[in-house]
């Protein structure tokens, strides 16, 4: 099944980020005002590279949007060179309009973890919650730090990571081995994501084509976090042909 969840696939991946920057460029032009939700990791970089570029391309103003980030390393400082904060600003706070004092991301060193979380939580009701969240998908099916088994109304906490995913973030791309990477973070819930509007999960690449035929054609279970997308009433997958690929035509 796939539930409510809408299919597009691009050729590349090229595409997959000019698709999804556009959604982004089109949302801020329609709310000036929005709230947009952020991912980290490789998937999405093309996609912030390509609003920094259509935001000056087309003169389209961040000066009054507010960010939310789905999640953070525990232990890591903001100035850390792996922290999601760090990432956030050389990827695309750096590159467009934004006010920093707007963008949120969890604290990765704060002394109490469960004060910061339901902090986070209270000021994305505060600001009339997230118009347009951005989200990736783990080869086990996670989005943010969801691991499987993570229930459906969870919400921002303290979370152990996996062994596969410390080991997909210890491979060269972030950090060089298994021993460097955080084994907390802080991560928003599965619940405090499907309560954003709009919902945009980018997936590209083979090793994802697992993952994503679960997520929209498997059973509605914590099992495949993803798959909790389902019901949501605004949720779109923008996925390259391989990652597309053992979906069922």
């Amino acid at each position: 099944m796939a539930g409510n969840i809408k299919i597009v696939v691009c050729k590349t991946s090229e595409e997959v980020a000019k698709k999804c920057a556009g959604m982004f460029i089109e949302q801020v032009r329609n709310k000036p005002a929005s709230v947009l939700g952020f991912a980290t990791g490789s998937t999405p970089e093309k996609t912030y590279a390509e609003i920094a570029r259509l935001s000056k391309a087309e003169k389209v103003s961040f000066a009054k949007v507010t960010s939310f980030n789905l999640d953070e390393y525990w232990g890591l400082d903001g100035d850390h060179d792996q922290s999601y904060r760090y990432f956030m600003n050389d990827k695309l706070f750096n590159h467009i309009d934004i006010r920093t004092w707007n963008t949120n991301v969890l604290n990765g060193k704060a002394r109490f973890p469960a004060v910061e979380c339901q902090a986070y939580e209270d000021k994305i009701v505060s600001v009339g919650g997230v118009d347009l969240w951005i989200l990736g998908i783990g080869n086990n099916g996670h989005i943010a730090f969801n691991e499987p088994g993570s229930p459906v109304d969870s919400r921002t906490r303290l979370v152990s990571l996996t062994q596969s995913t410390i080991e997909s973030n210890s491979d060269g791309r972030f950090f060089k081995n298994a021993n460097e990477v955080p084994r907390c973070a802080l991560s928003t819930g599965i619940g405090t994501i499907r309560d954003a509007k709009k919902l945009v999960l980018l997936a590209t690449g083979a090793k994802k084509a697992d993952a994503v035929a679960k997520a929209v054609e498997g059973a509605f279970s914590p099992d495949v976090p993803a798959s909790l997308l389902q019901d949501h009433p605004d949720c779109t997958f923008i996925l390259d042909t391989d990652s597309a690929s053992k979906l069922k035509k």
